[in-house]
């Protein structure tokens, strides 16, 4: 079957491939449509394999809910000039989408799951791979229920590069919960409250602060009380609660809300690629690679 430059563009449109790449698959498979489509997805996953091993340490986060049910996700490509790409931003948007509906119980099953009829979410990817030029992958997610009476918080900072994900209790004020997304975002607390510190934590400070009151030549009989102060300290830099509330610092995070009559039940933060080693390359060099590829 001869091909048509209009068959050609209609692949591209469906595919996002190259005109050559398009032009061959519909060669290869004598024109049919659908033959092609999955010729080029069989490439594309291909190509994808071919990237497999390159650091994927940049990208979006992306938090949203939908009734009683909401999710935070990371998903993560090589560059942050992909996480601009509106092709990327609308993979993180469907891959949110699919999880707060069909809810999987890890990265695993949701990557088996199929996100449209016959396609599971990594071969979505990896199509998504082929069209984009880079190495994407689900990082994470989190989802969180909430129950009526109470508020789900969303707030994207740097365009998604800081996602964080609110549950308030006993309010349904949604911009409240916003808020308090917004203060964790900004001072990256570690927990909700001093009670849910681990023991061993908080072992483990009130013993380094014991020793540094000892070498400051602090009198045994007082250091106890000095350490005491001091952990107070180190509890207002991890436990939300104690926190000055950013947007009014002449109160704490956790008597502003119980001036609202709203608890915090949890809160998920994440920042796109924490605790990731990221490449160490000079841009122009990479530039020039890909020039020679």
């Amino acid at each position: 079957m001869a091909v048509t430059a209009s068959m050609v563009k209609e692949l591209r449109e469906k595919t996002g491939a190259g005109m050559m790449d398009c032009k061959k698959a519909l060669n290869e498979t004598d024109g049919d449509m659908e033959e092609a489509v999955n010729y080029l997805r069989e490439k594309g996953i291909s190509k994808a394999a071919k990237k497999s091993d390159r650091v994927a340490a940049e990208g979006l986060t992306y938090a949203t809910y939908e009734g009683n049910k909401a999710v935070i996700v990371e998903v993560n490509a090589e560059t942050d000039f992909v996480a601009k790409n509106e092709l990327f931003k609308q993979l993180v948007a469907d891959v949110s989408t699919y999880l707060l509906k069909e809810q999987p119980a890890d990265v695993d099953a949701a990557l088996a799951g199929e996100i449209e009829s016959g396609v599971t979410l990594d071969r979505y990817i990896n199509d998504q791979i082929a069209r984009i030029g880079e190495k994407i992958s689900l990082r994470r997610f989190l989802l969180a229920e909430k129950n009526d009476g109470d508020a789900f918080g969303a707030y994207l900072h740097m365009g998604g590069r800081i996602g964080v994900l609110t549950v308030l209790e006993n309010t349904e004020d949604s911009d409240l919960a916003k808020d308090v997304a917004m203060h964790v975002a900004a001072i990256s607390p570690k927990y909700v409250s001093r009670e849910d510190v681990p023991k061993e934590e908080a072992d483990s400070e009130r013993e380094l602060l014991k020793q540094q009151a000892l070498n400051e030549g602090k009198p045994e009989n007082i250091v106890e009380k000095m350490v005491e102060g001091r952990i107070g300290k180190y509890f207002e830099q991890i436990c939300l609660l104690d926190q000055e509330f950013v947007k009014d610092t002449e109160q704490k995070v956790g008597d502003y809300l119980k001036s609202k009559g709203a608890t915090v039940r949890t809160f998920a933060r994440y920042e796109v690629g924490e605790g990731m080693e990221k490449r160490d390359e000079n841009f122009a060099d990479e530039v020039m690679n890909q020039v020679k590829k």
